[in-house]
């Protein structure tokens, strides 16, 4: 009888031999056996953060009797890219169809298409503040409202309508229509920093205090404050001044207050300023220019451009107010 055991082990052997020979591993190629799989670890993907973004811009503009400052600010931002504000009065003297045409649109509206503006009290010279809301179709907002927002870079921008006595805006007193949509929007817009915009400011050294100050836009103030909102722009004195960050009551609030820019110096004239109110840090009263501001992730920087040929200029820089924390303490809004 043959030993069938010792032919089968010099049969295997023969082909481990002739397998090893080709770079061939027999164990590892049986569907019995399958080798094994590498698992590769790979980073999820961060979101990219927002490039900063520019919003460069000032309230009233256009005197149809005078367009030479208007023309001077224009100049400046033809050479500043960006997303621009035109923070009311935009067209002297009752913001009609011809003075938008004649005045605004051969100066500040070159910049039309990159353009976001606010109402002012001369546009309401006319009717309903109808060429207004014509001129700019839907970049105004609704017709008879003319609040709205937009989000820039990782900034979310609020537009006011501070007119606040016109009859067809309902006021801005806590319930308002407006005060009601300002609330739904900063809690449907939770970014990480947020800025408004409009013509009259709350607070001001303006020499006539009837017209420097407007504590009717304190319940709208009041909203921002409790949303952790970084900056307020307005126009209405034709001057420059910066107040440190304060809440809805004046008080100064260098952990969650708002920083107040008012620049009415986009062309129209120069009127004096009064006393100096608290928190006011900054002012200027005779130099045309725009405001220019960088706006980061979490951060933000300010620069005044002054008219070619003055001095004057004001620059800074702020991180934003931690959103994480929870509202801000309400403070009682006066009436």
């Amino acid at each position: 009888m043959r030993n069938t055991s010792n032919s089968k082990i010099r049969v295997s052997l023969s082909f481990l031999l002739a397998f090893s020979l080709l770079g061939v591993n027999p164990v590892a190629a049986t569907p019995q056996q399958p080798a094994p799989k590498r698992h590769s670890r790979t980073k999820p993907k961060q979101k990219p953060v927002p490039q900063p973004a520019t919003l460069v811009g000032a309230g009233d503009i256009a005197d149809c009797g005078e367009l030479g400052g208007a023309e001077i600010t224009a100049k400046l931002i033809e050479s500043i890219p960006g997303t621009v504000f035109a923070a009311g009065d935009l067209a002297y003297e009752h913001g009609s169809a011809r003075e938008f045409a004649d005045c605004y649109g051969k100066t500040w509206g070159r910049f039309k298409d990159r353009t976001r503006p606010a109402l002012g009290n001369h546009e309401y010279g006319s009717w309903k503040a109808a060429p207004y809301f014509a001129y700019w179709g839907q970049a105004a907002g609704p017709v008879d409202a003319g609040y709205y927002s937009y989000d820039l870079g990782a900034w979310h921008i609020i537009v006011l309508n501070t007119n606040c006595s016109e009859p067809r805006l309902g006021g801005c007193f806590p319930g308002s229509p407006q005060e009601h949509w300002l609330r739904q929007d900063l809690a449907a817009h939770p970014a990480a920093c947020t800025l408004a915009y409009g013509h009259y400011a709350l607070f001001s050294s303006g020499i006539f205090s009837r017209h420097a100050l407007h504590p009717e836009l304190r319940p709208l103030w009041q909203a921002l404050y409790e949303a952790h909102a970084e900056l307020i722009l307005a126009g209405h004195e034709h001057s420059y001044e910066r107040f440190a960050p304060q809440d809805p009551l004046g008080n100064p609030d260098p952990a969650n207050g708002i920083r107040e820019i008012v620049v009415g110096t986009g062309g129209g004239s120069h009127t004096p300023l009064g006393s100096a109110i608290a928190n006011s840090e900054l002012r200027n009263t005779n130099t045309f220019g725009v405001l220019k501001l960088t706006l980061g992730a979490s951060s933000y920087s300010w620069e005044f451009i002054p008219e070619p040929g003055e001095s004057f200029r004001d620059s800074g820089s702020a991180i934003c107010h931690p959103r994480a924390a929870g509202p801000v303490e309400k403070k009682p809004a006066k009436p």
